[in-house]
């Protein structure tokens, strides 16, 4: 078993004829995942790398049964896509488009949840499960097979952490990219939730950064709850100044609020082992995993 994605996941690429959709079409196919179609309106009959191309959603999952969609439309249309594969009733909807519109990103939340379907994103790197499956544009050979779940705001946190890991000969059972945005679908409650259940995660590691409140959210949810699962942090920002943006639309901190500072103590309230560096993260997992 693994999260969210395996070797049976069969996905859709809408955006398929784009140029990041059709390039790392062919980076996936290379990988091993099962791409079955893709989406782009007026380019149906088409074919890019071989999978087939239609018109609609709709007819995409009537011919080729994806269970999974991830998306590579421009911001302005990516929420008429999550809506086309809410309607769909796709299971999982992976967003990697960046400057989505806030609002539009509210919006493909209340899609989604009353689809009963799960999204990844948006200002996602995506999904992968080492060995078995990559939805996204992660590099596929940073990411070795193992026992660690990762949950990340941060596509270049968790391609160092993966690195690291394989140095060490450890590996990732899955890694979960939720996205930088300051709203998103998956997010690490969802996630940890996920990997709690997932018998090959023995160990899951959040990684963290300025901004929001998603990480002490994570903490008042292990607060409530516990967790059965040793559990590493790292959360980046410790230097960064108020009210500058630091790479991602979500990683600015205001008023106070929002600093690795508040963000480290809420974890180590709930329990949990926040590392000084990604050095020190990688030492602490294979601490806890001997």
């Amino acid at each position: 078993m693994s999260v969210l994605v395996d070797e049976r996941s069969r996905i859709l690429v809408q955006g398929i004829t784009g140029r990041q959709g059709s390039l790392h079409t062919q980076l996936m196919l290379e990988y091993g995942s099962q791409i079955v179609s893709g989406v782009t309106p007026g380019k149906g009959g088409e074919k890019v790398y071989d999978v087939p191309v239609f018109d609609t959603v709709q007819e995409a999952c009537e011919q080729t049964r994806p269970n999974v969609s991830v998306i590579f439309v421009p911001a302005m249309g990516t929420l008429q896509a999550v809506r086309e594969a809410a309607d769909a009733a796709i299971p999982l909807i992976v967003v990697i488009t960046e400057h989505v519109p806030v609002l539009d990103t509210m919006r493909m939340r209340a899609i989604v949840d009353k689809a009963g379907v799960q999204m990844v994103g948006p200002n996602s790197i995506g999904v992968i499960s080492p060995g078995k499956c990559k939805v996204g544009i992660m590099p596929g050979m940073l990411y070795s097979p193992g026992r660690v779940g990762v949950i990340s705001r941060s596509g270049t946190l968790s391609h160092e952490t993966a690195s690291l890991l394989m140095e060490r000969g450890l590996g990732l059972s899955t890694s979960i990219g939720m996205g930088g945005d300051p709203i998103h679908g998956i997010g690490f409650e969802a996630g940890l939730r996920l990997f709690a259940q997932d018998e090959e995660t023995d160990l899951v590691v959040i990684l963290g950064e300025i901004g929001g409140g998603a990480e002490e959210r994570a903490a008042a949810y292990l607060q409530s709850n516990g967790y059965p699962k040793p559990i590493l942090a790292f959360v980046a920002g410790r230097t960064a100044p108020p009210e500058k943006r630091m790479g991602h639309a979500g990683a600015i901190i205001r008023e106070g609020e929002g600093t690795a500072k508040e963000k480290i103590a809420a974890l180590q309230g709930a329990g949990v082992e926040v590392a000084q560096s990604l050095r020190d993260l990688i030492d602490g997992v294979e601490n806890k995993l001997k």
